[in-house]
C-alpha cells in the first residue's frame, strides 16, 4: 500500500504533463497560410462569317481537346461560292496553259479561290485548345454574325489564384519562385505553384477577406500559376499557399 501511495503523485504529474503536451500540440501556432481563390484563363471564339448555326456537339461543362469542333455552320451560300471559286480555278489554270489567261489574272482566281475556301473553314467553330466549355452562347438554328461570340472555353490544365500579402512578405518572394498549394479538403496533396506576378502598387485587401480588420490592410497582389494536368483544381475552389518565412 505505501508504495501504491508513493507512485500516485508520480503518475498524477504524467497525467497533467500529458495533457498539457495535447494541449500544446493541438493549439500550438501553425504555418500561416494565404488563401486564394482559383480561377482559369478564359478563351471566347467568337463567328467570322454570317450564317445560321447548323449543329452544337458539345454542352456546358464538356472537357475537350485543341482542334476538336465544337459547333457547326451551315453556310449554304458560302458552299456556292467556294464550288463556284473552285471551278473558276480550274477552268484558269488550263487557260494560263494555253497562254490565253494573264499571271495576273489566274492569280487573282487563285486568290478567290482560297478565300472561300478559308471561310468554307470558319464554318467550323474548333477549340483554339483544350479546356472545358464554360458557356454557349447561340443555339441550333440561330443567325450569327462576324464577330458575335459563340462558346467560351476555360483552360483548366493551367489554373492560377491571387493571394494577398503584407509589404514585410515581399523581401522574400520573387517572379519565378516556387511556393506549395494545398487545398483544404485534400491537405495531404500538395501542389507545386510558380509565382508569376507581384502587383507593384499595394491595394486594400479585396472584399470578399472574412474579416473587416483584414480587408482594412494594406497588400500587395500575388499571382501564383499552379499546372493542373490531373485537373484536380477547379475554379472557384479555395486554396491555400505557404509562402517562405522572413529572415530574422
Amino acid at each position: 500500500m505505501k508504495k501504491t501511495h508513493k507512485l500516485r503523485p508520480v503518475i498524477a504529474l504524467l497525467v497533467l504533463a500529458g495533457i498539457g503536451f495535447a494541449i500544446w500540440w493541438f493549439t500550438r501556432p501553425g504555418d500561416f497560410l494565404y488563401a486564394g481563390t482559383i480561377e482559369g484563363t478564359e478563351i471566347t471564339l467568337s463567328a467570322r462569317v454570317s450564317s445560321v448555326i447548323n449543329s452544337s456537339l458539345v454542352k456546358e461543362g464538356d472537357a475537350v481537346e485543341k482542334d476538336q469542333v465544337l459547333l457547326t455552320l451551315a453556310g449554304e451560300d458560302l458552299k456556292l461560292a467556294a464550288d463556284l471559286a473552285a471551278k473558276e480555278f480550274d477552268r484558269a489554270q488550263r487557260l494560263l496553259k494555253s497562254g490565253s489567261l494573264t499571271q495576273a489574272d489566274f492569280d487573282k482566281l487563285k486568290f478567290q479561290r482560297d478565300k472561300a475556301k478559308l471561310a468554307m473553314e470558319w464554318c467550323l467553330i474548333q477549340a483554339a485548345r483544350s479546356g472545358r466549355v464554360e458557356h454557349i452562347y447561340k443555339k441550333v438554328g440561330e443567325l450569327v454574325a462576324p464577330g458575335m461570340q459563340l462558346v467560351t472555353l476555360t483552360n483548366i490544365e493551367e489554373v492560377w489564384a491571387y493571394i494577398y500579402v503584407e509589404q514585410p512578405k515581399l523581401a522574400v518572394l520573387s517572379q519565378g519562385m516556387e511556393v506549395q498549394g494545398i487545398l483544404p479538403e485534400m491537405p495531404e496533396k500538395k501542389f507545386v505553384g510558380t509565382i508569376a506576378r507581384i502587383r507593384d502598387q499595394a491595394e486594400f485587401t479585396p472584399k470578399n477577406v472574412q474579416t473587416r480588420n483584414e480587408r482594412a490592410r494594406l497588400v500587395y497582389g500575388v499571382k501564383v500559376v499552379f499546372v493542373n494536368p490531373d485537373k484536380i483544381l477547379k475554379p472557384g475552389m479555395t486554396i491555400e499557399v505557404k509562402l517562405p518565412e522572413n529572415k530574422k
